[in-house]
């Protein structure tokens, strides 16, 4: 049961980060937008759509659940820092404390491990 829960959690987590890619990719000028208010070049976007992408994928299949994540707890920590600097609006503000929560959520998976439902071990 542990293993399934564990799976399902995964697959819950990675859905975020997937539908952060998708939403980069089908429209990327929210996020330009986002990006070029705080002084970051815009083609950023593609770098971290490739890599949230990548994670979500890495998170359900592995292989190295624990390390991604520990990385994917790192970015949305850091990630929370530009919404942090929105504040004034106050979604923003939402926005850090879910990246926190994740991140919170998978630091357990890192100290927890994928279960044995995995289909590369890493």
């Amino acid at each position: 049961m542990n293993d399934v829960l564990n799976l399902i959690g995964r697959i819950l987590i990675a859905l975020l980060f997937l539908g952060g890619a998708s939403q980069k990719w089908v429209d990327p000028r929210p996020v330009t937008q986002m990006i070029r208010s705080i002084d970051l070049p815009a083609w950023l976007i593609w770098p971290v759509l490739a890599f949230n992408l990548l994670a979500a994928l890495a998170l359900v299949f592995g292989p190295g659940v624990r390390n991604w994540a520990l990385v994917l707890a790192a970015y949305c920590i850091f990630t929370s820092w530009f919404h942090w600097q929105l504040r004034a609006d106050p979604w923003q503000v939402t926005i850090v404390v879910k990246n926190w929560a994740i991140a919170g959520g998978l630091l357990i998976l890192a100290a927890q491990g994928p279960g044995r439902l995995v289909l590369f071990r890493g």
